[in-house]
This record gives C-alpha cells, sequence and structure tokens, in this order.
C-alpha cells in the first residue's frame, strides 16, 4: 500500500514504475538514539498490534519504532490475542497501526470495539493510527467509538515543484499544536517539527487538542490517480468531482482524553518508521519515516511519555 504511495504521494510523480517492481523494506541504517532514556529497564508494556490484517506490526514495518521504544526502556511486544479475548490484558499503551480491511470493512468485531473503549474508558491508552485508503476504512467503526472522523482518502497540501501538490506535509509553527506532547519535558525535548507521508485527513472530536493541522488548500482523494482532479482544485479552489473533498483545517494527528484514559490518533503511520525504496530503473534509494524527519522520533517519544503519564 504505502509502496504504491511513494510512487506518487512523496514527489506526486507519475504511476509508470510498476509497485510490485519496487522493493521496500525497513531502512537498515536506521538506529534509534535516545539521549536520556524515560526508563533505566522495565518500563510500561507497549503491545503493537498484529491480530487485525495489520500493515505495520512489531517485526515488519514498525521494527523502527518498537527499537526507539526499546531504547526508551519501554518493553515492547506484538499483540495476537483478539481485544475482547485477552488482547488487553498487561497493556499499558496498545498501538494499532494500519489495520486492514476485512471483507472490505472493519477488521474489530462490535465486541472489540466496545472492549477497546472500556479499556481506555477505565484508564487504559491507545495510539489509534490510519493510514491512506483502505485504512482509514478499517478503522473508521473504532475511531467513531471515540468520536473521531477520518476521511478515509489520499491527502494532498501545494507544493512548489512541477505537479503543484504533495502529500509528503510538514508540520511547524502554527501548524504543530502547542501541547504537552509537542513541548516534551523540557526545551531538549520540544519538537519544531514533523513529517507526514501519503496519509489522510482526520476529524477531532470536540476537546481534542490538535497536534498536526492541515493548511486551507489541503484536499482528499478517494484514490491517487484523482492526483490530477487535487491539481485543478488546488488550481481553482473548488472541485466538482465527487471523488476529492476539501480537508482545510483538518488533522493528521490529535491527543484527548477519554474517561480515565488517554487517546492519539494520528493519520498517517510511515512518520513513525524507518523505510527505504529501492527502485528497479535505477533511481537514488527513496527513504521516508524518522532516517529522514529527525523531529519525528522525538515526537514518537513524547506521544508516549504523555500516554504513560510521564507529561501531564
Amino acid at each position: 500500500m504505502k509502496r504504491f504511495a511513494l510512487a506518487l504521494g512523496l514527489i506526486v510523480t507519475t504511476l509508470a514504475a510498476p509497485a510490485a517492481a519496487q522493493q521496500q523494506m525497513t531502512d537498515p541504517d536506521f538506529r534509534p538514539a535516545v539521549g536520556r532514556p524515560a526508563f533505566a529497564a522495565d518500563g510500561p508494556m507497549v503491545v503493537i498490534d498484529g491480530a487485525h490484517n495489520n500493515f505495520h506490526t512489531v517485526d515488519g514495518r514498525y521494527a523502527p519504532f518498537a527499537e526507539l521504544l526499546r531504547a526508551d526502556g519501554y518493553q515492547v511486544r506484538g499483540g495476537a490475542a483478539p481485544f475482547d479475548a485477552g488482547g488487553l490484558d498487561g497493556v499499558a499503551v496498545m498501538v494499532i497501526a494500519n489495520a486492514g480491511p476485512s471483507d472490505g470493512g472493519s477488521p474489530f468485531t462490535a465486541s472489540e470495539i466496545e472492549a477497546v473503549e472500556a479499556w481506555v474508558r477505565g484508564g487504559g491508552r491507545l495510539l489509534l493510527i490510519a493510514d491512506h485508503a483502505p485504512f482509514g476504512v478499517a478503522a473508521a467503526d473504532l475511531a467513531a467509538r471515540f468520536g473521531v472522523g477520518m476521511g478515509k482518502g489520499w491527502t494532498f497540501e501545494p507544493a512548489d515543484n512541477p505537479n503543484g501538490v504533495t502529500s509528503q506535509l510538514t508540520y511547524a509553527g502554527e501548524r504543530l499544536g502547542d501541547h504537552a506532547i509537542t513541548r516534551g519535558r523540557d526545551a531538549d525535548e520540544a519538537v519544531a517539527s514533523v513529517m507526514a507521508f501519503t496519509g489522510q485527513s482526520l476529524i477531532p472530536p470536540e476537546g481534542a487538542a490538535v497536534l498536526m493541522r492541515l493548511g486551507p488548500q489541503a484536499w482528499e482523494a478517494a484514490t491517487p490517480q484523482d492526483a490530477a482532479a487535487v491539481v485543478e482544485a488546488v488550481r481553482t479552489g473548488a472541485s466538482d468531482n465527487p471523488a476529492v473533498h476539501s480537508a482545510a483545517g483538518r488533522a493528521q494527528g490529535m491527543a484527548f482524553t477519554h474517561g480515565e484514559g488517554r487517546v492519539v490518533v494520528l493519520g498517517e503511520a510511515g512518520m513513525l518508521s524507518a523505510q527505504v525504496v529501492r527502485w528497479p530503473d535505477g533511481r537514488p534509494d527513496t527513504r521516508f519515516g524518522m532516517n529522514v524527519a529527525p523531529g519525528n522520533a522525538q515526537f514518537g517519544l513524547n506521544i508516549m511519555h504523555w500516554l504513560t503519564d510521564l507529561l501531564p
């Protein structure tokens, strides 16, 4: 899925290069470094879900994130059990990253969704990440239980490049929310900017703190093939294409409390990974994630620090 995005999303190029011919992998050169670990050892248990057709798992595309958290003193393991059958037992933070659709819809049963909501309401901590289509569709029912709406497409903004748009988005200044997650424990851990790669838009619930706010000319397309319609929408400020809608002012990251628990929702998954794409036609490798956006690693750590009460 993400490899298809790279052909269009990072530079908004053509779809000429066959996705299957690209070689996408975890960046073998990425080595997370944490100068001041939050825990000396045996920190809170973080579980990265792997029971719901997940595109990002603890031993796969989220191995770099798992390594980062272990370097910070967290315990990290993969999750293989349904949430209503022991999958939440002993978990301090549940990370659900790009759960994949089941029969075109949610991979979570109704009872699992109720179990997660009740767990968070009672004090559990959830990091829910759902990327560009089809991952927004897969996570929509679970997100809705927390009042979060999902754009379910591919988000673009204007860019100074030959195509005029990009889905590689940088958040800084007013677009990066003023929150404990962006401030960190002190100035050394403050986050000045983060970068997202080919994600979807999010509609936050009332009272949520927006961490990553899309700009006034953000648009969302149902598929990458609708990028030409996005270019036209950016040029004219309007779209009569039903596959393209405005995402102006929506979010790609948010944080909020839910009962006694805490929730962070992100609309892009690659930003907390470290991936490399090798092209069959001799082009230079394309990297995306924490390996090219150093602020993303601190952002990820600060998210976990907030979820585990190290930040107010």
